[in-house]
């Protein structure tokens, strides 16, 4: 093995070793439990969303939809305990039905309408964004609001669902896992085995490698594609309901940044272990990575607007080594 395949292979791992490093000596308190815990928790929620973009990524498409899904998602689960006086359980279905619907949408629309996935999924996104804010006439979702026709919302967050957002378990340092993140790690596994080991996620891989040689041999792509805006949406809604968990509320300009930090971190995946294809485990690594990297800069008192661009130049770096040095981008 060459000195190049060893830097595309393991370059971006020694990036992150490398960035963590940088921001333990030159952040003060980086290093510390409790900038532990914010790392983890910002990395549950868009590492669940960007699994999600992962497997639509597998089959060749994409969905920019993710984060009004999760955004619809926190403001159903608010409606539905806030408003309706609901309990958990029928919050969480609520949330997961209207990430099977938007996927089952969202499939019909690119295998049946032909429409393309980017406008498909941006056009479910705009709905999304204005249909989640008609209930509350744009208000975010509280316990004591006053609902457009008068009324007072008297619900509250049950505490075993804000338990899903809040709670945190000891791991040689007491209250140092979110709840969130064994959520993030289970979900990574079951769809890392799933995408790797099953018979249905390798068929994903081939329809995203060649669509149409899939089809002459005989497997039903567009079941398969549709599966995965299927998944993409539930993903989406998961991370939604851990959102609402941890605020406590329907806030509606919380998940601005959900979509770029989830694509962020599922494209970072290709560079991981040089896959150079979408894969769960580079997407969850993805995720640890513009956590670490946000949580830095926000330590080091960059200003906000900075950070946009620090992400974009790293996804660009990461893409460089994953395509352009490994000379898979060719055709």
């Amino acid at each position: 093995m060459t000195l190049r395949d060893y830097a595309i292979r393991y370059g971006f791992i020694v990036l992150l070793v490398g960035l963590i490093a940088y921001f333990a000596v030159a952040a003060d308190g980086f290093a510390s439990p409790q900038s532990a815990v914010f790392i983890f928790q910002s990395v549950a929620i868009t590492g669940v969303l960007a699994l999600g973009v992962t497997a639509t990524l597998v089959v060749g498409g994409f969905d920019l939809s993710i984060g009004s899904v999760a955004t619809s998602a926190m403001m159903a689960a608010s409606y539905a305990m806030v408003v309706l006086e609901q309990n958990a359980i029928v919050a969480v279905i609520a949330c997961l039905v209207i990430g099977v619907v938007v996927g089952l949408i969202n499939g019909w629309l690119i295998v049946y309408m032909r429409v393309p996935d980017l406008l498909a999924t941006l056009g479910m996104m705009f709905l999304l964004l204005g249909l989640q804010r008609i209930p509350t006439e744009g208000r975010s979702i509280a316990t004591g609001m006053t609902m457009p026709d008068g009324s007072v919302a008297n619900g509250k967050f049950s505490e075993t669902f804000l338990a899903l957002g809040r709670h945190r378990i000891d791991f040689f340092i007491p209250n140092l896992i979110p709840v969130s993140v064994v959520v993030l790690v289970v979900l990574a596994v079951l769809i890392w085995f799933f995408l790797e080991y099953t018979r249905f996620g390798r068929m994903m891989y081939a329809v995203g490698s060649n669509e149409r040689a899939a089809e002459l041999a005989g497997a039903p792509v567009k079941a398969y594609k549709i599966w995965a805006y299927v998944i993409s949406g539930v993903f989406a809604s998961i991370g939604g309901i851990l959102l609402a968990a941890r605020l406590g509320r329907g806030d509606i300009a919380s998940g601005n940044n959900l979509l770029l930090d989830a694509v962020a971190a599922a494209l970072i995946g290709y560079a991981v272990l040089g896959a150079a294809k979408p894969n769960a485990f580079g997407t969850a690594v993805g995720a640890v990575f513009v956590g670490v990297l946000l949580q830095g800069l926000t330590m080091m008192n960059a200003p906000y607007y900075t950070q946009d661009f620090v992400k974009g130049a790293v996804l660009v770096v990461a893409l460089v080594f994953t395509f352009a040095l490994s000379g898979r981008g060719k055709r």
